[in-house]
């Protein structure tokens, strides 16, 4: 409630009120009557102090070889090659083609780029729902353990660890356990 005249407070309420010295001159004296300003004061602005930047993170832009269009993303590691080994993609091509999937479905990222690249800033980039991992030396910084050739679910991705393409191409054994994995995946 909004009393506009202090006197007002004896009418209202009926216990003793005790006023502090400073608050009687107050009530005692005729309230000013204050005239609306035409000019507002300017708001005070806001200016960051040398401490208050903040340094953000450069924005990571992989690059990836196909179009990443079904969220199936292919970790190969390749020092002499931009992606992969023209044979060895010519494999995996052949691989996915039986699943189902082309080139332009999936994307296949050469770890060797991005060696210090942690796993979270690859999922959030490329948004996978599958993950091939081709070697050990292409797991991601920061990736939880992958046990070799078993599928791995998390959340909504679906992870795979496998041989490389070098491994592979020496062990009977390796491709048959790949294509097993690989038609589960």
């Amino acid at each position: 409630m909004t009393v506009e005249n202090p006197m007002a407070y004896s009418f209202i309420m009926q216990d003793d009120i005790y006023l502090l010295n400073a608050d009687k001159l107050q009530y005692t004296q005729p309230p000013e009557t204050v005239t609306p300003s035409a000019v507002a004061e300017p708001e005070p602005q806001y200016t960051p102090g040398p401490a208050a930047t903040v340094a953000l993170p450069e924005p990571v832009n992989f690059k990836y070889l196909g179009g990443n269009k079904k969220g199936f993303l292919v970790i190969t590691h390749y020092p002499e090659h931009d992606f992969m080994h023209d044979k060895h993609l010519a494999a995996l091509e052949s691989t996915l083609t039986r699943l189902g999937f082309i080139r332009d479905d999936i994307a296949i990222v050469n770890r060797v780029h991005y060696a210090d690249t942690d796993f979270d800033i690859l999922a959030r980039f490329f948004a996978p729902k599958k993950l091939l991992i081709l070697g050990k030396h292409a797991i991601p910084a920061k990736m939880e353990a992958l046990e070799l050739n078993k599928l791995k679910q998390s959340g909504t991705l679906t992870a795979l660890l496998t041989f490389s393409f070098d491994e592979m191409m020496e062990s009977v054994e390796h491709k048959k356990a790949f294509w097993e994995q690989m038609k589960q995946l």
